[in-house]
């Protein structure tokens, strides 16, 4: 009896341990810098900004959705999708050639960090992880929709200084932003008023 409660604690023991790992290598998050600057213009944005920000932006605007919208599924995909960055690196939206090995690079990542936990929750975050590029679910279309609404108020808040830096055309931008534009009122409104606010402001080409 006594060996199988060791044996007990010990396997306990190793779960957490496994936990800890990942939650530790999850600070990496907060170095991954994005292209995109935050509101006051002083700095890029890191990832961990961004999933957060796009967190409460789910609960905020939870109510433009459909009402059977699994919002607990949605905050741990919005929380969980970045983190294959961590080894991946961040791709810039209209980056074409990083695109070309984004999968590749990203499945590999994503073995790599949700390997570090226990079976149970490595499986449930890789189907997360997948389930949101898919894209096949009312919860991963939320996600996507929050993934894309973030970054374009930020760059429209910021005079566009991400989208002159690269030469972003409005083109580019409503391609980008189809899933926005399609979402229905009021959130294909108000990007439609940012892209061609942006595009007469000579914000975008």
């Amino acid at each position: 009896m006594l060996f199988a409660i060791k044996e007990m604690v010990r396997a306990m023991n190793e779960r957490f341990e496994k936990q800890m790992n990942f939650l530790l290598e999850l600070d990496k998050v907060k170095e991954i810098y994005r292209q995109n600057y935050i509101a006051d213009k002083s700095r890029k944005e890191n990832d961990a900004e961004h999933s957060w920000h796009s967190c409460v932006m789910a609960f905020v605007l939870a109510e433009y959705f459909d009402k059977d919208v699994d919002l607990l599924k949605v905050i741990k995909m919005m929380l969980m999708h970045d983190v294959v960055e961590i080894y991946a690196g961040d791709t810039y939206c209209y980056d074409e050639a990083g695109y070309a090995d984004k999968a590749e690079r990203e499945m590999e990542s994503a073995k790599k960090v949700y390997g570090l936990l226990p079976e149970d929750q490595r499986d449930e975050f890789m189907s997360l992880w997948r389930e949101f590029e898919e894209g096949g679910t009312k919860e991963a279309y939320l996600c996507a929709i929050l993934d894309r609404i973030q970054p374009t108020m930020l760059n429209y808040a910021t005079d566009g200084i991400s989208w002159l830096e690269h030469g972003i055309k409005k083109e580019q931008v409503i391609k980008r932003n189809k899933t926005l534009l399609e979402a229905g009122e009021p959130i294909s409104g108000y990007v439609r008023g940012i892209i061609e606010n942006a595009a007469e402001r000579g914000l975008l080409k």
